[in-house]
């Protein structure tokens, strides 16, 4: 997998719709740990629809899921990289996965962040599986989810055991 950060220029970024969602608003493009950039990029998006119901904010992780795989897909397509780290589409709809039923609080905020980022960033199995047998955006898409649950668990499960 190659990691090296493409040149982009950003003008020409936002004149891709899909490619500047998939690079995060351009936080992909970060010199170094565009997963984490990609992922606070992913912050304020939840401060959007931490407030909607629980049923609303599953359908739109869900829909942010499927057409992040065509997304993702078309990123790495134009960046000509299998799984380039400037796409942090991924990063960000595991983080909503993360914050799922999450309580309130930047507390819980900070450290839904830093769960996914440390299961994304380890990968414990299976979200090494997926990583490496999975490709195409549905593979780019699918470890970051897989993160994203196991996240979810453990915040949850120091919310409710804390």
């Amino acid at each position: 997998m190659n990691t090296s950060q493409p040149k982009v220029n950003f003008s020409e970024l936002i004149k891709r719709p899909v490619c500047f969602l998939g690079l995060g608003f351009g936080s992909g493009l970060a010199p170094k740990a565009p997963g984490t950039f990609g992922t606070i990029a992913a912050i304020p998006i939840y401060l959007l629809v931490q407030n909607l119901s629980l049923m609303l904010y599953i359908i739109l992780t869900v829909i942010a899921f499927i057409v992040g795989i065509r997304i993702c897909q078309q990123s790495a397509d134009w960046l000509q990289k299998e799984d380039p780290s400037a796409v942090v589409w991924d990063e960000i709809v595991g983080y909503l996965v993360t914050m799922t039923a999450a309580p309130q609080g930047w507390q819980w905020i900070v450290l839904g962040f830093v769960l996914f980022r440390i299961f994304d960033i380890l990968k414990p199995w299976p979200i090494s599986l997926a990583d490496q047998k999975l490709h195409g955006g549905f593979g780019i898409m699918l470890d970051d989810v897989i993160a994203g649950i196991f996240a979810s668990v453990l915040l949850q499960c120091i919310y409710y055991l804390g």
